[in-house]
C-alpha cells in the first residue's frame, strides 16, 4: 500500500473467568516471567518501528493498572487508553471510533493476552493488507476433526483449507471502521473476531502465515506454561571463569610430578607436598569460581598431614567444593613455564589425569607448556610456574 500510517489497537477489557481469579487481577495482568502479560504484548507493538499509534481497550475497573503498567512501560510511542464494553466486538468498535478523528491508513487489531506475537508476524500482516481487503494470520489445522453429538464422534471432518485463526488482523482503517459501524446496528448476532465482520461486510481477508508460538493464553494452564517457558528463556547462564597461578623452586632430584603425571628429571620441586605446581594452579582456578578461597585456605602447609600428599587429593577436593555450589566444569586449562623436562611427551597423560580427576571428557582440557627463553628465575632453571584457567557453569545447565 506504500507509506501509510500504522496504528494499533490492544484489546484487553475482558474479566479472564477462565484464567480463575488471582490477586493480580484478570489474565492481562498476570505476571509471566517477570512482567504482566499485557505489558509483553505492548512491548512487542511499542518496538515495531512502522507502528505510529497505540490505542489499549481497557476495562475501566482497569484504568488505575493501565496507568501504572503504562508508566513502567516508558515507550515513545503514543500510547492512548479506551474503554472497552461488554463484548469484544464493542471494544474494538471503541477502539475504531476513538482513532476516527485523526485516522490511520492502516489499523492492526490484536488481542491483549497474545504476549508472543513477532516482530516479523506484524509485518507480515502489515504487508498484506491493500487498499481494498484485510489481513489474517493463521495456522493449518494439523489434527484431525471430529462433530460429536451427546458425547459421541457422529462424523470426521474434513480439515483441508481449515486455519486457526491469529491476531494481529490488519485492515483499511476506513473499511473496518464502516463494517463495525453496520455490524453494530445491523447484527444482534456478536462476531468473534474482526475478520468475520469483514467477511460479512464484504471485505476481502487474506491468509498470512501465522506462527505456533503466537498463542492466546486463556486459562489458569496457559498462563502458568507461559511463565515456565520465559522462565527458562530468561534465565542468565551462569558461566565463571576463574585462574591460578603457582610457582615451586627446583631442588637437586630425581623427578618432578606436573599435572599427576611423575616425570623423571634431574631436579625435584621443593613444597610441603609433591609440589605439583599444574594442579595446585588448577585448585586455585576452580575454587575462585565459587569464591571458595585458595589452596592454602583448605590445606595449610602448616598442617602436618599433607608434608608429601599426592595433590590429585587437592584437585578432587576442589572438584567437590564446586559441585557443592551447583557448579559443572566445562573446561580445564594449564600452561606450564619451564626450561626443562619436556612436557610434549606427557601432555597427553597429564590430559587424561586431568580429565578424570574431574570427571569430565577429555577434549574439555588442554595442558600447553612454553619455556621463559632463558629469562628469569625460570630460565635459570630455578623453579617451574604454572597458570590455569577454569571455566564452570553453575545452576541448572540440564
Amino acid at each position: 500500500m506504500g507509506a501509510n500510517t500504522i496504528a494499533a489497537i490492544i484489546v484487553a477489557s475482558g474479566r479472564g473467568a477462565r484464567a480463575g481469579s488471582h490477586p493480580d487481577g484478570p489474565k492481562q495482568f498476570r505476571r509471566i516471567g517477570d512482567r504482566a502479560v499485557l505489558q509483553r504484548t505492548l512491548e512487542a507493538f511499542a518496538g515495531h518501528g512502522d507502528i505510529a499509534s497505540i490505542s489499549v481497550v481497557a476495562h475501566p475497573e482497569d484504568r488505575e493498572r493501565m496507568a501504572a503498567m503504562l508508566a513502567a512501560l516508558a515507550c515513545e510511542r503514543r500510547i492512548d487508553l479506551v474503554d472497552g464494553g461488554a463484548t469484544r466486538q464493542i471494544s474494538v468498535h471503541n477502539g475504531l471510533e476513538a482513532l476516527a478523528g485523526n485516522a490511520p491508513d492502516i489499523v492492526l487489531i490484536h488481542d491483549g493476552v497474545r504476549p508472543f506475537v513477532s516482530a516479523d508476524l506484524i509485518s507480515r500482516v502489515i504487508g498484506a493488507v491493500s487498499p481494498s481487503g484485510g489481513a489474517l494470520p493463521a495456522i493449518a489445522v494439523p489434527d484431525t476433526l471430529k462433530r460429536g453429538s451427546d458425547g459421541v464422534c457422529v462424523e470426521t471432518v474434513d480439515r483441508s483449507g481449515l486455519f486457526a485463526a491469529q491476531t494481529p488482523q490488519g485492515f483499511p482503517f476506513e473499511l473496518i471502521l464502516d463494517a463495525h459501524r453496520r455490524a453494530q446496528a445491523e447484527q444482534d448476532t456478536p462476531f468473534t473476531d474482526d475478520a468475520s465482520i469483514a467477511e460479512w461486510a464484504g471485505i476481502p481477508v487474506a491468509l498470512v502465515e501465522g506462527e505456533p508460538d503466537n498463542i492466546k493464553l486463556t486459562t489458569a494452564r496457559d498462563l502458568d506454561l507461559a511463565d515456565r517457558r520465559l522462565k527458562e528463556t530468561d534465565r542468565m547462564i551462569d558461566v565463571r571463569t576463574g585462574n591460578g597461578y603457582d610457582v615451586h623452586q627446583l631442588v637437586p632430584g630425581d623427578h618432578v610430578t606436573l599435572c599427576g603425571v611423575r616425570i623423571d628429571h634431574d631436579q625435584a620441586l621443593s613444597g610441603h607436598s609433591d609440589a605439583d605446581v599444574g594442579y595446585h594452579a588448577l585448585t586455585d582456578a576452580l575454587l575462585a569460581t565459587c569464591g571458595a578461597g585458595d589452596i592454602g585456605d583448605h590445606f595449610p602447609p602448616s598442617d602436618p598431614q599433607w608434608k608429601g600428599a599426592p595433590s590429585h587429593i587437592f584437585l578432587s577436593k576442589a572438584r567437590e567444593i564446586v559441585s557443592q555450589a551447583g557448579g559443572r566444569i566445562m573446561n580445564a586449562d594449564i600452561s606450564l613455564i619451564c626450561e626443562a623436562p619436556k612436557i610434549a611427551p606427557h601432555r597427553t597423560a597429564m590430559r587424561q589425569a586431568i580429565a578424570e580427576c574431574l570427571g569430565i571428557d577429555l577434549e574439555r582440557v588442554s595442558v600447553k607448556a612454553t619455556t621463559n627463553e632463558t629469562i628469569g628465575f625460570v630460565g635459570r632453571r630455578e623453579g617451574i610456574a604454572a597458570i590455569a584457567t577454569a571455566s564452570v557453569v553453575y545452576g541448572d545447565v540440564s
